[in-house]
């Protein structure tokens, strides 16, 4: 068996999808295949004794598409200039309509030459010019709905397409009987509906196409994290040369600042390294000889020569980018409740206006009656207010979920959340704040902490080490001027030492202490500072310990409270990290998490999040870091936090602007609510229209009730409306 993920060219709607995925997936050799319309791609599991690479691209072309290569993630994006101007010329031409057909419902003043009861001809032919140019504009979608009509799967494109035609061919007829005399057909005129209908749809697919290229750069960021070069050592000489280069088993070198160019193990050197983004560990690892390292870590402080192992596709990185696209291309089948009564009620509607039409020239109705009763029922049970009842429902929510800053970049989300009974919660930078902060102080010197803190600040400020960011972070936040150290000196592996103000301070671990044979009497304070995680620092005064300090990875505020109420409402959360499985349970015990699952890398992040599923469970996965976009992009709902990597937001579902935990909960609240609205909102969208459905056919004609196309068409409004304010309320 292989897998291979395919660009395809020439997909323009999810009939295409659809359509090919079918296509493939009844071909001899072909496994599976899932194609997606978002990445324009399609994953392929094929048997290779079977099918070859020829062999795929020639199925492609056959089911009228065209195979593009092997899928890299490195395609530039659509480039959405053109569809904006577009974007902006409709929305000009869209208001001077509506003001036109519109204006004098609300008293606006009218052009003469435009007045509807004295220029009736100028009013319609107007109207029409306005109405092609919005049927062009939005013609992908007219071919797309009748396409789905064709292959026996209508789907919401299918219902605007029929809307919108039924009424710019009734009022073009209109149009025509008014060019031909009869003025009355003026208030049968409804050009204006159906392009506004259009108007709204193509801003919908103008924000997708922007959320598309989203997803793929969020594919090219992660191949950028590797250098596009390294440096090789051939008998003893540097070299730069491209990654494309470098060979299996080459000897790599880096320096301190560089990124490592391709997985590998060291042969020579020590050096901190922050492969934070695929570990997701905040404090860089130390490196020594034997060790691994992995592509696009950076080197903070040595020097290091190391074996090539893995290049290309087969690096860490390369297969982070496989298990993105592969879990993008993986479909959740999202039932579209709008889609399934329109897969009933279109075919209906249709039968139903044919048959009307056909018994009425049987019975001896004229071709205009029998005309203007299949038109009528086409305008009463047009799906406009069927259309509107999820999107309207969903744009008010997403508003809603803005306000309290919550990002949803899909609609889905706000029909899935409700489902959520499992929410998994990576560590660092997610449930803490993902970097190193001064988290104790204890102070045994009489100097104010402030002050000891900047003299402190002053010495680290002259080190390497990882841990000195979190005091130089203090001095900026403080806005503190560091003091002038002098003699100063770097005991690797043990501290620091310097003097300020003619004093001299030594800095370090437990080790520093013997090494200048110094009493520690607080052995129980740096036990009980470890055991929650801390890395400890020692300051000695003229050989006299003055304070410890502890540093650590801070959680983030709420925590506690987040998980509380997740766990009261039944969902179960689990933390999911690769840090040490000591500092993970310490902090899950601290916020209350009881399953913990540690030490892992990115696939087997990925892997669990695809075992819950199996389970039946309905997962959400919260992450902030590279090492954490597979695992999002497989979950029901990945949720990132905003100072999470560009990656990780890029391939997130939702993103919380505000770094609050908190909001997943009011997210799984709107949810709640807006199915429940969008229920509501498709009963009065299909209870309108089933209502009148029978009076347009003419069953109460006998005793003096009927309507045309006109009143059908104020029926259809107020379905609208009623969809609109119910909607509405959501706020």
């Amino acid at each position: 068996m292989k897998k291979i993920i395919l660009k395809i060219g020439g997909m323009t709607c999810s009939a295409c999808s659809s359509g090919l995925e079918k296509y493939l997936n009844k071909q001899d050799g072909i496994i599976s295949a899932s194609v997606n319309l978002v990445m324009a791609n399609a994953l392929i599991e094929y048997d290779e004794t079977k099918v070859d690479r020829k062999m795929l691209d020639t199925f492609v072309k056959k089911a009228g598409f065209k195979s593009l290569g092997e899928y890299n993630g490195k395609e530039e994006n659509n480039n959405h200039k053109k569809d904006k101007i577009l974007f902006i010329i409709y929305g000009v031409l869209a208001v001077i309509l509506l003001y036109i057909s519109m204006g004098h419902m609300i008293g606006l003043p009218i052009f003469e030459f435009l007045n509807m009861e004295e220029n009736p001809i100028n009013y319609a032919v107007t109207l029409f010019i306005f109405a092609i140019a919005f049927i062009v504009y939005g013609f992908d979608i007219i071919k797309s709905g009748f396409k789905n009509l064709i292959h026996k799967s209508p789907n919401m494109d299918t219902l605007v397409a029929i809307g919108v035609l039924s009424s710019f061919l009734y009022s073009t007829y209109s149009m025509i009987m008014i060019i031909r005399g009869d003025n009355s057909f003026v208030h049968q005129l409804y050009f204006e509906s159906s392009a506004i209908v259009l108007f709204f749809i193509k801003l919908g697919r103008y924000l997708d196409g922007i959320s598309k290229d989203k997803t793929k750069e969020a594919i090219q960021k992660l191949v950028q994290i590797t250098p596009s070069k390294g440096i090789v050592k051939i008998n003893g000489v540097e070299k730069e040369v491209t990654i494309d280069e470098i060979k299996k088993g080459d000897t790599v070198v880096s320096h301190a600042g560089e990124r490592i160019a391709v997985d590998g193990k060291i042969i020579k050197g020590k050096a901190h390294l922050d492969e934070s983004f695929l570990t997701g560990e905040s404090k860089p690892a130390s490196k020594k000889e034997g060790d691994k390292v992995i592509a696009g870590a950076v080197n903070y402080d040595g020097y290091l020569e190391y074996e090539a192992e893995r290049i290309g596709r087969d690096s860490s990185i390369s297969q982070i980018v496989k298990l993105v696209v592969e879990a993008t291309n993986t479909k959740a089948p999202i039932a579209k409740v709008a889609d399934k009564v329109s897969s009933y009620f279109v075919p209906i509607v249709i039968l139903i206006a044919i048959i009307t039409f056909v018994l009425y020239l049987i019975i001896g109705k004229d071709v205009g009656e029998a005309l203007t009763t299949f038109v009528t029922i086409l305008v009463v049970a047009c799906p406009c207010s069927l259309g509107l009842a999820t999107p309207l429902a969903i744009v008010v929510s997403e508003g809603k979920c803005a306000n309290k800053g919550i990002l949803v970049k899909k609609s889905e989300i706000l029909e899935n959340a409700q489902k959520i009974n499992t929410v998994v919660f990576d560590k660092t930078g997610t449930l803490t704040y993902g970097k190193l902060k001064i988290s104790k102080v204890l102070n045994y010197s009489n100097l104010e902490e402030q002050e000891l803190l900047k003299i402190v600040g002053s010495l680290e400020a002259k080190s390497t080490h990882p841990i000195s960011k979190a005091f130089e972070d203090y001095l900026k936040e403080k806005k503190l001027e560091k003091y002038n150290v002098e003699d100063f000196k770097n005991l690797s592996g043990l501290g620091i030492i310097g003097k300020v103000d003619k004093k001299e301070y030594i800095l370090g671990n437990y080790k520093i202490l013997e090494h200048f044979n110094i009493e520690n009497k607080y052995k129980e304070e740096e036990e009980s500072l470890s055991k929650k995680g801390n890395s400890i620092i020692y300051v000695v005064e003229e050989n006299k310990i003055i304070a410890i300090i502890g540093v650590n990875d801070l959680i983030r505020e709420n925590v506690k409270d987040v998980i509380r109420k997740l766990n009261e409402n039944n969902i179960e959360t689990i933390m999911l990290t690769g840090d040490n499985i000591g500092t993970a349970k310490l902090i899950a015990e601290e916020i209350g998490i009881s399953k913990v699952i540690a030490d892992v890398m990115p696939e087997q992040k990925t892997n669990t999040i695809k075992d819950l599923k199996k389970q039946g469970k309905t997962v959400m996965m919260c992450g902030d870091g590279i090492n954490d976009s597979p695992a999002l992009a497989t979950a029901d709902i990945g949720v990132s936090v905003n100072s999470g990597t560009d990656i990780a937001m890029d391939s997130s579902d939702v993103i919380l602007m505000k770094n609050d935990l908190s909001k997943i909960l009011d997210l799984i609240t709107i949810s709640k609510k807006t199915i429940r609205n969008i229920k509501q909102n498709l009963f009065w969208a299909f209870f309108y229209n089933s209502l009148m459905i029978p009076i347009a056919i003419g069953i109460l004609k006998p005793i003096g009730i009927s309507i045309n196309p006109m009143i059908a068409g104020l029926a259809m409004t107020l379905s609208s409306l009623t969809v609109i304010l119910n909607a509405l309320r959501l706020r």
